[in-house]
């Protein structure tokens, strides 16, 4: 549908803050829908463990992956997105 969010949404890495055992500097990322931590200025990201965890947003820029690189992330289909 036409003006809907997607389901998932794709960030790059441009700092790791301190968290140098879950993040990857320049390493892309699923982003999920969270409107509350996005109020706070958190993103809600798939990190190196699997799971996902609130981060500082201004440690990601959302990027646009072309369709054959969306299908490497199989789990993109059950997330959330954002913004």
């Amino acid at each position: 549908m036409a003006g809907t969010k997607p389901d998932a949404t794709f960030v790059v890495c441009l700092e790791t803050g301190g968290y140098v055992a879950s993040l990857e500097l320049w390493k892309i990322y699923r982003a999920l829908r969270d409107d509350d931590a996005h109020a706070h200025g958190q993103l809600r990201v798939v990190d190196e463990s699997g799971q996902d965890y609130l981060y500082p947003a201004r440690y990601f820029q959302s990027i646009e992956l072309p369709p054959s690189l969306q299908a490497l992330y199989p789990s993109a289909a059950a997330g959330r997105g954002i913004d």
